[in-house]
C-alpha cells in the first residue's frame, strides 16, 4: 500500500530530444519537463554520446564564453578527426536553462558532430543510437521528494562556472 503512494506522488519526469539540422553539423536540443516543482535547483542531463558524434571541445568553450550554453564534456581532450571506429564514447553534462513559459520545464542545445564510419558496399547508411539522457537535479535550498529522487554519484559543481562541490539527484523518467 505505502509503495502504490509513493508511485503516485511521484509525478512523471519527461525528456525529449531532437537532433536538429542535417548533415554532419546538428544541434542537439535537450528538453526535460520535470515531475515537480524544482525552484531554485540547478537542472542537468547526462547525455552519452556514442562514438559515432561527438561535442568538439573548442566549440564548446566558445559557447561558453558567450554564455550560450553551459556544459561539461568527459574527456575534456577529443580527437575530432577520429573515425567512429577508432573513437570511444563521450558523456556530456548540459546544464539546462528554464523555460520562461513553464515552471518545471528546462532546455538547452548543444552542437554535435558526426564521424565518419567504416565504408560500406553500396549505398549502406550508419545508424548511431542516442540513448535517453540521465536528468539530474542539484539543490542548495529547494526541496526534493526524497522518494522521488536519488543522490548520483556524479563528481561535478552545481553549475559549469563554479568549483564548489554539489550532491547531485536523479529520477527515473519516461524518454
Amino acid at each position: 500500500c505505502v509503495t502504490l503512494d509513493v508511485q503516485a506522488a511521484c509525478r512523471d519526469t519527461t525528456v525529449t530530444q531532437e537532433l536538429l539540422k542535417e548533415g554532419f553539423h546538428r544541434d542537439l536540443l535537450v528538453k526535460v519537463e520535470l515531475g515537480e516543482d524544482a525552484g531554485g535547483c540547478a537542472v542537468a542531463a547526462q547525455v552519452r554520446l556514442p562514438p559515432g558524434i561527438y561535442v568538439d571541445p573548442y566549440e564548446l568553450a566558445m559557447l561558453q564564453q558567450q554564455n550560450l550554453t553551459k556544459a561539461v564534456l568527459f574527456p575534456d581532450v577529443i580527437d575530432v578527426e577520429a573515425p567512429e571506429y577508432l573513437a570511444r564514447a563521450l558523456l556530456l553534462l548540459l546544464f539546462l536553462e528554464r523555460d520562461a513559459r513553464c515552471s518545471r520545464c528546462f532546455r538547452a542545445a548543444v552542437p554535435v558532430h558526426a564521424r565518419y564510419h567504416r565504408p560500406a558496399q553500396g549505398a549502406g547508411e550508419a545508424s548511431v543510437l542516442l540513448e535517453s539522457p540521465r536528468v539530474l537535479l542539484c539543490c542548495c535550498h529547494g526541496q526534493l521528494s526524497a522518494e522521488c529522487w536519488e543522490p548520483a554519484e556524479v563528481d561535478t559543481p552545481c553549475s559549469s562556472d563554479t568549483t564548489s562541490p554539489c550532491q547531485w539527484y536523479s529520477t527515473k523518467h519516461r524518454p
